[in-house]
């Protein structure tokens, strides 16, 4: 299984993070030294100009320091830049290569059909992947590096003045407390944005989805309305988190100049005068140079608490996409259904499906027209409407509610999704042997056009194959499932008569343990099968 996020480095990138942080931490060093050296130098000066010593002050000598670390300065960032963002990038190409292939074979994808992927799912899955990219960029990278300069300022500060401990710690600890309270509310926030921008996302596109029937009804202006409000509300979710960061990123504004006040009274109340502050004077600005990379732990704050949140929600989608394999635990028997209502995308009720009993071996063939409610009702079997009371689907005997369908069916819908991917993961049975995929090939009469093309391993995308041989690669894919109930939706969409008939009369001998359900605006298929006509149910959505 694949561990979603949290995938090694490969050693070559190894070294190019390392080799990002050696320079950025040679870039901080040179930013704060350069603080440090340039008020020195003008200290010195001041105190040079009010005495004898000022006849023998080499200011060459300092000048030409502070332009060696400002071309140092200048030199590592553009380094830490080109190496820091190789190495993201290449972590980026690796994480994201293997979820998106978690993606394709994931349950919902091979066992249903890629269509029935939900939008906003899929945005939410995109959204996660970026927060954990970001994560390892954004917030690891400058944790480990502002956390390495400040544990060397707090010992310099140590040694040139100890006093000023006390007022850094109290600055300290406020603000480890507000980043604490910070953290907890960004969590409340992003946990809520996220529930509103689902929900929103869900509502939004089911209305445009019953876009005329709503409209007929005069629902839908009510419709969009509800779900922009859900928007809107997640839009002030979000600006809750901005007024949060910009608390905190105001209190570590004035850390910088507070230690920079600090760290000299506290050598003066040592007793430090003269050329003795100059030591306090460097480190003083020294803590000024640390300001930049102290404003960005806001960043990295919400950084690391999206990307802890996205880790949670792709280790949730694994783990109920484990539970939800139809390869696991299937169940074989008659398939009963009464009292089964057809509802529309935004949750319509659209009326009554018929009462309808299956049996292994025999498929039933529903056939009527468009707009009659034959792709509603293979929805409704596959589980992907919840059962409302008084719907009862029994499969073997017992009564299957609409989560466990979910696992125990494949649904292929006619308009077969073709990634950009090889033959092999298009046919979304990772499982599978060579021997097993070539079978299924055969069986719809693909593989010919498959060897062809290079094989199991030959790169294919939406344009690589025509609307019969996507149909035929989607029938493959059903040929190689194990689940106990097939739904075909159109299956003999943009094939000739006689190669449809031939390739579903091969798929159903192959499945006579099977509960086989299968659509068709024809009644002439000559197939060994059961045939249901459907009646027109009013704003059906086929």
């Amino acid at each position: 299984m694949i561990r979603l996020g949290n995938d090694p480095a490969s050693p070559g990138n190894r070294r190019a993070w390392r080799l990002a942080f050696g320079l950025a931490a040679m870039a901080l060093a040179a930013n704060v030294a350069l603080a440090g050296t340039a008020v020195t130098f003008l200290a010195a000066v001041a105190l040079a100009g009010a005495a004898p010593a000022a006849f023998a002050f080499n200011f060459h000598h300092p000048a030409a320091m502070v332009r060696l670390l400002a071309l140092l300065r200048t030199g590592a960032r553009y380094g830490e830049r080109m190496a820091g963002h190789r190495a993201a990038l290449a972590d980026q190409v690796r994480r994201r290569a293997s979820l998106f292939a978690a993606l394709a074979r994931a349950p919902e994808s091979r066992g249903a059909g890629w269509q029935l992927g939900r939008p906003e799912r899929l945005a939410d899955y995109i959204d996660d992947v970026a927060d954990v990219d970001y994560a390892r960029l954004r917030v690891g990278f400058p944790l480990a590096l502002t956390g390495t300069a400040l544990l060397a300022l707090l010992a310099a500060t140590a040694f040139v003045a100890p006093l000023a401990l006390l007022p850094l710690a109290l600055l300290a600890t406020t603000s480890l407390l507000l980043a604490r309270r910070t953290a907890d509310h960004l969590v409340a926030c992003e946990v809520r944005m996220r529930a509103t921008r689902r929900a929103a996302a869900a509502n939004l596109g089911a209305a445009l989805a019953g876009a005329v029937p709503l409209d007929a009804e005069g629902r839908r202006a009510a419709a969009l309305r509800s779900a922009l409000d859900q928007v809107r509300d997640a839009e002030r979710s979000a600006a809750r988190e901005r007024r949060a960061l910009a608390r905190f990123e105001a209190l570590l504004a004035l850390a910088g100049p507070a230690a920079a006040l600090a760290v000299p009274a506290a050598a003066c109340s040592a007793g430090a005068r003269g050329m003795g502050l100059l030591p306090a004077a460097f480190l003083a600005f020294a803590w000024v140079g640390l300001a930049e990379p102290l404003l960005a732990l806001p960043r990295a704050l919400l950084g690391a608490v999206r990307g802890r949140l996205a880790r949670a929600s792709l280790a949730a989608g694994e783990g109920a996409g484990t539970e939800m394999n139809p390869m696991v635990g299937t169940t074989s028997g008659s398939l009963t259904l009464y009292g089964l209502r057809l509802r529309a995308p935004d949750g319509r009720d659209l009326g009554p499906a018929p009462d309808l009993s299956m049996e292994p071996g025999l498929a039933l063939a529903v056939v009527g027209a468009s707009g009659c409610g034959k792709t509603t009702l293979l929805k409704a079997l596959a589980g992907w409407c919840e059962d409302r009371p008084g719907e009862v689907v029994r499969l073997g005997g017992a009564v299957v509610p609409a989560a466990r369908r979910r696992a125990l069916t494949y649904l292929g819908l006619h308009d077969a999704a073709v990634l950009a991917d090889t033959v092999r993961e298009n046919l979304f049975a990772p499982a599978a042997s060579d021997t097993e995929l070539w079978a299924a090939l055969a069986a719809v009469e693909l593989d010919a056009r498959i060897r062809s093309a290079g094989g199991l391993d030959a790169w294919i995308g939406e344009g690589s194959l025509s609307l019969g041989e996507a149909q035929r690669l989607n029938l493959a894919r059903a040929a190689l499932c194990a689940a106990p109930l097939i739904l075909l939706d159109e299956p003999a969409e943009h094939l000739g008569d006689d190669q449809a008939g031939r390739i579903l009369r091969r798929l159903l001998a192959g499945w006579r343990d099977r509960v086989v359900v299968l659509t068709s605006h024809r009644r002439d298929l000559d197939l060994p099968a059961r045939v249901v006509a459907l009646e027109p149910v009013a704003s059906a959505p086929c």
